[in-house]
């Protein structure tokens, strides 16, 4: 068995090697990781149909996974969930691409030999032209299921609508849609304006973000490598609510500035790009994902120093001085860029949001001592949760007598509640992301 998945893991087709990828996400491992291990098991042209069928097949599992148990008699045996998930990858492409049917269907059935499982050629290729046939008719049966309708998990659906009782249909929508494609324009190395003119050079056209100076979003998504002077550090690839944070922080002028939850480090640049002069630290407690913050710091020609550092629990040198300002982008339930990383909804547990919650509390109480009076701490999630946005900085002021919250003020369409600021998708033009701007009282 093990020489035959040996055998078989060289000779992927792109439709095998998404029904891999699906059945890892599945199984609880990350879709970026997954689909950078099986995109060297594929021609490099079918790259991109990998990354497309891997995508649609996350984003829209919960509405594919509901036609597939009213197309099938009975469920697929634990030992076959690899075909489980080759049925929602054909359904996807049935569904929701224009790869003509009979071409889908004949590749995706053919992949199922390639996994090692000709007995179920027949079920799959039944299951597929059946989908062919009763597609309309299932279609009308959606408004029975709100998980299947909204392409959501149940739970996190019902999260929405307590947190977000007006909006959370305008919220769930957006979270289902492809996001664009944002870059970040380094203004150190020179103006938007003169950017915007090198992007129409390319015949790239970009609209700007209203409160976001640094932000463009593109009318269409290109390769980085189209960017002009991306791999000079001219530009990044940032959405407009997370270049928020630099900009709320306002850095510039501070001498000691820790980024305390820094991976990828797309934050990190940002201030250092406004703000060349400060002495940075950056930590993060994932070795390899702090080697990505130094990637790109070497890309932007920017420094830092970067250490591998739990924020929950400080230990080392970064923790031996005060800060004027501290960024902690805590981790979180990331239910705000499920649009980007539609796996979020097959990964995330409701259970998982307790857990998430004690962590930030860990972290707010751990690093807040390394803050200079006067210093200034920006809190961000890209959480859509009050539980884990306003709800702990309401917590955290009740616990500590030195905090006090200053006023978050944008132009970003946002809600402001009792605590902070809300982006939501839908509603601001970014993805979903919670500030809040608190100041360590002096003593006198």
């Amino acid at each position: 068995m093990a020489n035959a998945e040996k055998k078989s893991s060289r000779k992927l087709s792109v439709r095998s090697a998404a029904a891999r990828v699906l059945q890892g996400v599945l199984n609880g491992q990350s879709l970026t990781r997954l689909l950078e291990q099986y995109s060297a098991q594929v021609a490099e042209k079918e790259r991109p149909l990998l990354s497309e069928l891997s995508y649609g097949s996350c984003r829209w599992y919960h509405r594919l996974d509901f036609y597939l148990t009213r197309l099938m008699k009975k469920p697929l045996r634990a030992r076959d969930r690899d075909i489980h998930a080759l049925l929602v990858i054909g359904l996807y492409q049935l569904a929701f691409m224009r790869i003509k049917p009979h071409a889908a269907v004949q590749e995706t059935v053919n992949a199922v030999r390639l996994l090692g499982k000709p007995a179920l050629v027949k079920l799959v290729n039944g299951v597929l032209r059946s989908f062919q046939r009763e597609q309309d008719n299932l279609s009308k049966q959606l408004g029975e299921n709100l998980q299947a309708q909204y392409v959501m998990p149940e739970w996190l659906l019902q999260q929405l609508k307590t947190d977000w009782p007006e909006d959370w249909s305008l919220i769930a929508k957006a979270l289902l849609e492809q996001p664009p494609m944002t870059i970040r324009v380094n203004t150190a190395k020179g103006t938007v304006a003169d950017y915007v003119t090198g992007l129409s050079g390319q015949g790239v056209t970009v609209k700007p973000v209203k409160g976001v100076n640094t932000a463009l979003v593109m009318d269409k998504a290109v390769p980085v490598g189209v960017l002009p002077g991306f791999f000079e550090g001219r530009s990044s690839v940032q959405d407009a609510g997370a270049q928020l944070a630099a900009i709320l922080l306002a850095a510039d002028g501070q001498v000691d500035v820790l980024d305390a939850c820094a991976a990828p480090g797309g934050k990190t640049g940002h201030m250092l790009e406004q703000a060349n002069e400060i002495r940075m630290t950056a930590i993060d407690v994932d070795a390899g994902r702090l080697a990505k913050v130094e990637e790109n710091l070497q890309r932007l020609g920017l420094q830092a120093e970067l250490f591998v550092g739990d924020a929950a629990e400080p230990v080392g040198e970064w923790t031996e001085r005060q800060y004027d300002s501290i960024l902690l982008d805590v981790p979180c339930s990331a239910s705000g860029v499920i649009r980007r990383h539609p796996d979020i909804k097959l990964l995330r547990r409701k259970e998982d949001i307790g857990d998430l919650v004690k962590l930030q509390r860990r972290i707010l109480s751990s690093v807040w001592p390394m803050l200079k009076p006067g210093g200034r701490l920006l809190y961000a999630t890209c959480s859509l949760f009050r539980v884990e946005n306003e709800k702990q900085i309401e917590w955290f002021l009740s616990q500590q007598n030195t905090a006090m919250e200053l006023k978050t003020q944008t132009t970003v369409k946002s809600i402001c509640g009792k605590h902070g600021i809300q982006l939501l998708p839908g509603i601001s033009a970014t993805d979903g992301f919670y500030y809040a701007l608190l100041q360590k009282k002096t003593d006198d």
